[in-house]
């Protein structure tokens, strides 16, 4: 059995989902995000959609290459 993270079913604060906000900006792997806010990916997922923050990361350059 897993288990379970420190924050599962509980609220989301104000101070969460700055961070959730921000982590997710920094283009943060979404299990990193889990491990930091003590919440299971798909809450973060979860969350991430309901509040309509992109969890995709954006386009860079490889090894960062200047066109």
């Amino acid at each position: 059995m897993a288990k379970q993270p420190t924050n599962g079913g509980k609220e989301w604060t104000a101070a969460e989902i700055t961070q959730l906000r921000t982590l997710a900006a920094g283009n943060t792997p979404t299990r990193v995000i889990g491990l930091k806010l003590g919440r299971s990916e798909a809450s973060i997922y979860s969350k991430a959609a309901e509040l309509g923050i992109s969890l995709k990361p954006t386009n860079q350059s490889p090894y960062n290459r200047k066109p």
